[in-house]
């Protein structure tokens, strides 16, 4: 056989032999055994089982304390200061019928005098006048007439002369009162804001002596949004002010590093809704705002201070309170089935203030997620070993407070 045959026969063996060993190895080997994927674990959350209850809602507003009385004190008649009172400073207190001012009171003395003295003149013609009437009737009654006209009775003429004499009266009344005008006194209990005027100084009537104001009142104007206003019994109708029942209002405001507390009462709206910001505003008072507290350091309810206001709002039936970080889009809440699946519930939001809100439209037992989920997926389950009811999450807060 030739050698190229033999060559030839021996390189298709190996090839053959090489080709068939592939193929055994690549149909013989084991095959891999694929690996079991356990499925992701479930989010836990926490749940919270709705318990509808009565609740009277707290709504926060801020405002600014003003006096309910402020005034500006003028003269009524002319004349040079000759006095003022001690108290007579720029932030001065004062009592009701103080006197601030007085006023050269010579020239309305001189009116005094002169009035008296027209008086007493006016006076002494009535007199005469009634004389002359009855001596003119005897005159007639002797003529044997039993009628006679009235000016010949002098009736006209006493007239005149009893009118002169309330004139003259007139005028010394009003000569004593602007004798007294020139004490100018207070006509409240108060304090005083600003001084006009001083020793030395000619006045004239309408001069503004001071701005004062009364301090047995204060008032604090707050502003509430529609939601909030429909939250209290404002009084916003005609009652009796005997009977109505105003809410509450506590007023807090921090002086000298500490926080302070004073009692109010709502008791007035302003007469009509703003109409740049569309708010409603409440007006509080406090009464005796500088009157000390016994065994208390704390400081008198100044004018101008900025307070934050809690006020109580009316019952409200079926009412839930929920961390205000559960809520989705606004007014959504996640809500679990049976098979621990959520679900989004929408719901009304009646109150939303700081970390809570209060909504009355869930029914008892409702189970919400208390936890805050990333990207909820309507039927997603979820692992909800952590529950808590709503009363049992407020308590565990109070005690991280």
């Amino acid at each position: 056989m030739p050698l190229s045959n033999r060559k030839g026969k021996v390189t298709f063996t190996v090839l053959v032999a090489g080709i068939l060993f592939i193929v055994g190895v690549a149909t013989l080997k084991p095959k891999p055994e694929r690996a079991k994927r356990e499925p992701p674990p479930l989010l836990m959350v926490e749940v919270i089982d709705a318990a509808p209850k009565a609740l009277s809602p707290t709504i926060v507003s801020q405002g600014t304390v003003a006096p309910k009385r402020e005034i500006d004190l003028v003269s009524q008649v002319s004349g040079k200061v000759i006095g003022v009172a001690e108290s007579y400073a720029n932030g001065s207190f004062f009592r009701a019928s103080d006197k601030l001012i007085q006023l050269e009171p010579d020239d309305y003395q001189f009116s005094v005098v002169r009035a008296k003295a027209q008086v007493a003149k006016a006076e002494e013609q009535v007199a005469i006048e009634k004389g002359r009437s009855r001596q003119a009737k005897r005159e007639w009654r002797d003529l044997g007439d039993s009628t006679a006209n009235a000016l010949f009775l002098r009736q006209p003429q006493l007239a005149a002369a009893e009118a002169a004499l309330e004139s003259a009266r007139a005028d010394l009344a009003k000569a004593n009162l602007d004798l007294n005008r020139t004490s100018i006194t207070t006509p409240f209990q108060g304090r005083i804001r600003q001084t006009f005027v001083d020793l030395g100084q000619y006045i004239t009537p309408g001069t503004r002596i001071a701005k004062i104001y009364s301090t047995d009142v204060v008032e604090v104007r707050l502003p509430l949004t529609d939601r909030q206003a429909s939250l209290i019994d404002l009084p916003v109708t005609f009652e009796n002010a005997d009977t109505i029942n105003y809410p509450s209002v506590t007023l807090r405001s921090r002086v000298g590093g500490k926080d302070y507390t004073w009692q109010g009462k709502i008791v007035r709206t302003d007469a009509s809704i703003d109409i740049q910001s569309r708010m409603t505003y409440a007006v509080a008072e406090v009464q005796n705002p500088f009157k000390e507290d016994p065994g208390s350091d704390r400081p008198p309810l100044s004018i101008g201070l900025f307070v934050e206001a809690e006020i109580s709002g009316r019952q409200m039936a079926n009412a839930v309170e929920l961390p205000k970080n559960i809520l989705y889009r606004g007014n959504e809440v996640l809500v679990l089935n049976d098979n621990d699946e959520i679900s989004f519930l929408t719901v009304s939001v009646v109150q939303s203030d700081g970390d809570s809100l209060v909504t009355n439209t869930l029914k008892p037992g409702t189970r919400i997620v208390g936890t805050r989920i990333a990207l909820p997926v309507p039927g997603m389950r979820v692992d909800t070993s952590a529950t808590a009811t709503a009363d049992t999450r407020q308590a565990k807060d109070g005690d991280l407070l």
